[in-house]
């Protein structure tokens, strides 16, 4: 094999496993709902046949049965996440290696995420000379260098991966109007889109966008 081959070679592989990895979240969530609802369909069909009832006849009124009851389990564990019992049964899973760490990042993508769990869209000093880099905070707690953050700056197109800075506060500014989703659009269109374009509003002077210090202030 010519080192022009293998060069291509090695290239298409990483690209196969970029791929491979975008892809993998979506399929996993799809096996895992796909997996609930055929649980919930045997019970229901079991039940079901138990009073002399053939759902076979009823195609559509059955799938819509499953989808009402699928959709009550989740609103009653909705609700059981905030009993007392719900912590008893965290904390006893928080005993098994990696649960946390899983649990931190499916919260990242919660709506009701706010204070110092909030999301945060932040322009950092960046590696040259001059200007910034957009990146995110997910949590607003000091590192163990005093007045510092931890700042994530995620990968293009495909922001799997990406690196983990700690600065200074007085070197992070928090655009407030942007949010998780903002950022993984200007990630995706790999700068063809800049910040300013995706959240509609004009360019902004440093003064106007506001220092992480005035920010964990109010």
């Amino acid at each position: 094999m010519t080192d022009k081959n293998k060069t291509l070679l090695q290239k298409s592989i990483k690209i196969i496993l970029k791929g491979l990895l975008w892809l993998l979240p979506m399929v996993a969530v799809i096996m895992i709902i796909i997996w609930i609802y055929d649980k919930i369909h045997s019970v229901v069909n079991s039940v079901f046949g138990f009073i002399g009832f053939d759902p076979q006849k009823y195609e559509f009124l059955w799938f819509l049965a499953v989808i009402l009851i699928f959709l009550s389990l989740l609103y009653v564990i909705g609700n059981f996440v905030e009993t007392r019992l719900a912590s008893i049964f965290e904390r006893l899973f928080c005993k098994i290696p990696g649960y946390s760490t899983i649990k931190d990042i499916f919260s990242i993508f919660s709506s009701s995420k706010d204070g110092k769990t909030k999301v945060l869209v932040v322009a950092i000093r960046g590696f040259a000379s001059e200007g910034y880099n957009i990146g995110l905070m997910y949590s607003q707690k000091e590192s163990i260098i005093k007045d510092h953050y931890t700042v994530t700056l995620s990968q293009t197109p495909i922001p799997n991966g990406g690196y983990l800075f700690e600065v200074h506060k007085d070197n992070i500014f928090v655009i407030e109007e942007a949010t998780f989703d903002d950022n993984l659009q200007y990630l995706l269109s790999m700068g063809v889109k800049s910040m300013s374009d995706i959240l509609k509003t004009k360019p902004k002077s440093l003064d106007e966008i506001t220092p992480l210090k005035k920010w964990l202030e109010s």
